[in-house]
């Protein structure tokens, strides 16, 4: 099955569902006169400190949907966010949202196989549309957390790009369950935001930096599965592949377990897609003949 970044296949995700809490202030006894401001710097440095360790304590007890509430609320203090804080941002998201794309597919392929029933059909879709709400909801949320403070904050290529890959991700997580024209629209959207990321990750990142080398990854997904382009996808990843091997060598070792994890997701997909392309092809001769 087609994998993406974090090695996660199509049906293997985790599912978690949990309530979202409240994040706990310090007491205003604990707090200076300077911090007790309204609005003080003080007082939201207090506040990003605690609801990061909250979303690293949500982290370990696998409580994703605290854990993205957590780090909604730090992104929403409006300062730009660290490496750290940045990664727990997406790992709670791509979780929370994870589940209800693994949960779509189980019921959309039940919904499919239910037949003689149309009780148990009208049951299987309305239940379908129900985890399509909250999947939309979500990638709304990220969207709107994107374009409201993370790019615009974005103060280096690297940022950038993994705020950049980040919306055509959650661009392509609503193109899977769209249908007619908002799927047009939210494809569009999808491929605009990888296209920038892409050409920026060219010029400003090696080709062996592991947010470039998932982006390569994301975006070759996104042409194999939404536009149904097995020969760009294929392209894109092999080449993603070859330059990143090409500077093997020059390798920063901070990031080698991670490029090279990548690297080998990109050729998975390529084995995979190459494979399926040639069945597609022999079925198809197959069936002219008859």
């Amino acid at each position: 099955m087609t994998k993406e970044e974090g090695g996660h296949n199509k049906l293997g995700r985790r599912i978690v569902e949990t309530v979202v809490g409240n994040f706990i202030r310090f007491p205003s006894c604990f707090l200076t006169e300077f911090e007790r401001q309204p609005n003080s710097p003080g007082i939201m440095a207090v506040d990003k400190e605690e609801l990061v360790q909250r979303a690293k304590l949500a982290e370990q007890a696998e409580r994703y949907d605290d854990m993205a509430a957590a780090m909604k609320s730090v992104t929403e203090t409006g300062v730009e966010l660290s490496n750290e804080e940045r990664n727990l941002l997406s790992v709670a998201y791509k979780n929370v949202v994870g589940a209800r794309r693994s949960s779509w597919r189980v019921i959309s392929s039940i919904e499919q196989k239910t037949e003689g029933s149309e009780r148990k059909q009208q049951m299987a879709r309305e239940y379908r549309e129900k985890v399509e709400t909250e999947l939309r909801e979500i990638c709304y949320e990220v969207l709107n957390l994107l374009d409201k403070f993370l790019i615009p904050k974005a103060s280096n290529a690297e940022s950038k790009v993994f705020y950049l890959k980040m919306k055509g991700d959650y661009y392509r997580y609503l193109a899977e369950v769209a249908t007619g024209e908002n799927r047009n629209t939210v494809v569009e959207d999808s491929q605009k935001a990888y296209q920038e990321a892409f050409e920026i990750s060219k010029n400003k990142m090696a080709p062996t930096h592991p947010i470039r080398l998932g982006l390569a990854l994301n975006f070759s997904v996104f042409y194999y599965e939404i536009l149904n382009s097995p020969e760009k996808a294929c392209q894109l990843a092999k080449q993603a592949f070859d330059e990143a091997i090409a500077e093997l060598d020059t390798l920063n070792e901070d990031s080698y377990k991670d490029s090279t994890l990548i690297m080998q997701l990109l050729r998975d997909n390529l084995t995979l897609w190459t494979s399926d392309t040639q069945n597609d092809g022999e079925e198809a001769t197959e069936g002219g003949d008859n």
